[in-house]
């Protein structure tokens, strides 16, 4: 299983109802057919981290996760979802006994900012804006 933890914060400004929106989108993805299963809520973490909601998605191998990173879904999605976060944050983990499965699944990632480079620089943006 490969999982996909995103801590999020929203920028000044975004409405309750834009979030609502937001975090209706996200467990759209998080409800994929390529997710074994997935979860969107409240952020129980330090509140100085200044994260409020977060994003879990479980996969079950490498075929799913490229399904997962290219379904429609999860791509018009983004469109919505990456304008209205000031910073994220993620932790990739697997329980997959393979030493390589953290660079496969980091070449899959890899391969879709090459082939979405505005994508690839929104979420480089939003992580960048963690420190």
């Amino acid at each position: 299983m490969i999982v996909n933890v995103l801590r999020i914060r929203f920028k000044d400004g975004v409405s309750v109802e834009e979030q609502e929106e937001v975090l209706a989108v996200m467990r759209r993805t998080a409800s994929l057919d390529s997710v074994a299963f997935g979860a969107v809520g409240k952020d129980f973490g330090n509140p100085a981290d200044g994260f409020t909601h977060s994003y879990l998605a479980a996969i079950p191998d490498l075929d799913a996760l490229e399904r997962y990173m290219h379904d429609p879904v999860h791509l018009s999605g983004d469109d919505l979802i990456l304008d209205k976060l000031e910073k994220m944050s993620a932790v990739r983990f697997s329980d997959d006994g393979d030493p390589e499965i953290g660079k496969a699944v980091y070449g899959v990632a890899t391969r879709k900012m090459e082939q979405y480079p505005d994508w690839a620089r929104r979420i480089d943006e939003l992580f960048g804006a963690n420190v």
